[in-house]
């Protein structure tokens, strides 16, 4: 077998099928618990400092969202997975330099992690520029409402900051579309009363934005509790792919 970027040992091949069976029964169980349908949830494979052959095989086992927080990581291993025909949906989950949009726009196909006005600014003239269709974008909300973190505060008049500024901005931008929210469960806040939060800020959003409906939360270790809250999409890496070395 020629080594290639997207090669993957069968070793590996059936680990990631083996953790992905695991996380998919997880997954069923807590839709089942919730009292949700299946469908309603999907697996986004975060795959930071894992290779592009770990892509590959999780594409071949169905998945079909991946997830990436680093541009100079994740656009050359994008590159590589292109280069073996394979297209999942990339989703762009970390935090966001402005000066990285440019990249940033080939290759994801929705952007998880806008908190900013002039990030939205940014990234819509780089997705004009660099793209032929909509970008699709989250803004990533702070539960806590920290300013001193990432994510856009909900209940503030921040005109730079406030989730409906940012919003709005994602909203009214023409090579943008808002598709909903993302948040991280703060550190020291209990995943239920992180989520039951978060809960209550979306519902309030998608009464101003009825077609915004994604809601992305939840990691390995509170996905559970993230679906019973109305997750749509949960952000999985060491349950799925193992605990591997960092990328050098």
């Amino acid at each position: 077998m020629t080594e290639t970027p997207a090669t993957v040992r069968p070793d590996r091949r059936a680990e990631l099928a083996a953790g992905l069976a695991r996380v998919r029964a997880r997954i069923a169980d807590a839709c089942a618990a919730a009292g949700r349908d299946r469908g309603e949830v999907t697996l986004v494979a975060v795959t930071k400092t894992y290779p592009a052959g770990d892509v590959v095989a999780l594409a071949g086992l169905g998945v079909t969202d991946v997830g990436e927080n680093r541009d100079q990581e994740a656009a050359p291993k994008a590159a590589d997975v292109a280069a073996a025909g394979v297209t999942p949906r990339w989703h762009f989950i970390g935090q966001l330099q402005r000066n990285k949009c440019r990249s940033v726009v080939r290759y994801a196909d929705v952007v998880q992690s806008v908190d900013s006005v002039r990030l939205a600014g940014a990234l819509d003239a780089a997705a004009a520029a660099g793209r032929d269709r909509p970008l699709d974008v989250l803004v990533q909300v702070s539960i806590d409402g920290d300013p001193a973190r990432g994510g856009a505060l909900p209940d503030s008049a921040d005109p730079e900051r406030g989730l409906d500024p940012v919003a709005e901005a994602v909203a009214g931008a023409g090579a943008l579309r808002l598709a909903g929210l993302m948040a991280v469960a703060p550190l020291g806040w209990a995943p239920e009363r992180a989520f039951a939060r978060l809960a209550e800020v979306a519902e309030r959003f998608r009464g101003r934005h009825p077609e915004a409906t994604v809601l992305s939360a939840g990691m390995s270790g509170d996905l559970e509790i993230a679906i019973g809250y109305g997750a749509t999409h949960v952000r999985v890496g060491s349950a799925l792919l193992g605990m591997r070395p960092t990328l050098r």
